[in-house]
C-alpha cells in the first residue's frame, strides 16, 4: 500500500502490552528495526490493558527518545488481549495494520513481511502460521490438542496452529471493527469476514521473561466463547443426546413393562428408579446450562456496552518530544 493516510502515515502497528515490563526496552529496539525496513512511515499503537505493573511509566518516559511515531493509549482497566487489539485497530491510522505480541515469541520480521505481502494489493489479510515452535512437549502436546478440537468443532479455516500475529488492510479492518460482538474471538471473526487472505509461516521462539498469560482457564473460555459465537454444536450435541435418552427410555419402558405383565416383576426397583431420575435430572441441567449460555450471550449483547473503554491516550511524534494529551 502506498497510499498516505492521517499523517502521512502508511503503516501501523497494534502491540497490546499486559505485563511485559521486562520486554519493552527490546520491543522498542524491535519496532525501531521494523520501521527501518518500511516502505513509508510506520507508527505503533501500545494499548496498556490495565496492566498491573509499570508498563505504562516506562513507555511515558521512553517513547520519546525513539524516532518512530507512538500513540500510548491506556484502557480503564483489564479487558482482555482481544480488546486492547480492536483498540489498537481502531486508534491506527495507516493503510496496513500489523498486530503484534508484546512478548516477543513472534519474531519482529513476520511484521516486515506481512506489510510486504498486503503491499501487493492482491491480499487484504495476512495471518502468521507456525511452522515451528521452541516450547516444552508437554505445552506443545497440549497446544497442539487444543487447536485439533478448535479446528475440528470451531473454525475449519483456523492454521493448525492457530493465531497470534496478523495484519489487514484498512478495508479489512473496517470490516471486522463492525462485528461488536462481546464474549466472542476477534481470530474466529477474522477467519469468518473472508477477504483474500494470506498465510505466513514463521518460527515461534521460547520466552525470555515470566510466563504466558495464555493459561488452561483462558484457553478454555476463549474456546467456549468461539464455540457459542460460531457454532451451534452444543445444541445439535443435547439434541442428539435427547433423543437417544428418549430411544433408551422407551424401549427400556416397553421391556419392564412386559416383565410386569409377565408376572416376573413383583416390586419396582429402586435402584432402577434412582437411576432414572438422576439421568434425567443431570440431562435437563445440561440443557439448562447450554441454552443458558447463548441466553447469556444474547442478553450480554443487547446491553451495547462499549467493549474497551479509554483511560488516556498520549501522542509521541516520534522526532521531538512533543506529546499532545487527548
Amino acid at each position: 500500500m502506498t497510499a498516505n493516510v492521517t499523517g502521512n502515515i502508511t503503516h501501523s502497528l497494534v502491540i497490546p502490552v499486559y505485563r511485559n515490563e521486562a520486554f519493552l526496552p527490546e520491543l522498542l529496539n524491535a519496532v525501531e528495526g521494523i520501521a527501518a525496513h518500511v516502505a513509508g512511515r510506520m507508527e505503533v499503537v501500545f494499548v496498556i490493558d490495565g496492566s498491573p505493573d509499570r508498563c505504562e511509566e516506562w513507555l511515558l518516559t521512553h517513547l520519546s527518545q525513539y524516532t518512530v511515531p507512538a500513540q500510548l493509549v491506556a484502557l480503564s482497566r483489564n479487558f482482555g488481549s482481544f480488546t486492547a487489539i480492536r483498540v489498537g485497530l481502531e486508534q491506527a491510522r495507516g493503510a496496513c495494520i500489523a498486530v503484534m505480541a508484546a512478548d516477543l515469541q513472534e519474531p519482529p520480521e513476520l511484521v516486515t513481511e506481512f506489510f510486504r505481502v498486503l503491499g501487493g494489493g492482491r491480499h487484504d489479510v495476512a495471518v502468521g502460521t507456525r511452522a515451528s515452535r521452541d516450547d516444552p512437549l508437554a505445552g506443545r502436546a497440549a497446544s497442539g490438542l487444543f487447536w485439533r478440537i478448535y479446528r475440528r468443532w470451531v473454525q475449519p479455516e483456523m492454521p493448525v496452529a492457530g493465531v497470534d500475529m496478523f495484519a489487514v488492510t484498512r478495508k479489512a479492518r473496517d470490516a471486522l471493527l463492525r462485528l461488536e460482538e462481546s464474549h466472542s474471538s476477534l481470530v474466529a471473526q477474522l477467519l469468518w469476514i473472508g477477504f483474500d487472505r494470506i498465510e505466513v509461516p514463521y518460527a515461534r521462539r521460547a520466552r525470555a521473561h515470566g510466563e504466558s498469560g495464555w493459561t488452561l482457564s483462558k484457553k478454555l473460555r476463549y474456546l467456549f466463547d468461539s464455540l457459542f459465537s460460531f457454532t451451534d454444536i452444543p445444541i445439535t450435541v443435547l439434541t442428539l443426546i435427547g433423543f437417544a435418552g428418549t430411544f433408551l427410555f422407551l424401549v427400556l419402558g416397553a421391556v419392564l413393562l412386559a416383565l410386569r405383565l409377565a408376572g416376573l416383576i413383583a416390586v419396582e426397583g429402586y435402584t432402577a428408579i434412582m437411576v432414572a431420575i438422576l439421568f434425567s435430572a443431570s440431562l435437563i441441567l445440561l440443557g439448562l446450562g447450554i441454552v443458558g449460555n447463548y441466553v447469556w450471550r444474547t442478553y450480554e449483547n443487547t446491553k451495547q456496552r462499549p467493549l474497551g473503554i479509554i483511560r488516556a491516550q498520549r501522542e509521541f511524534t516520534g522526532a521531538t518530544d512533543a506529546r499532545n494529551d487527548r
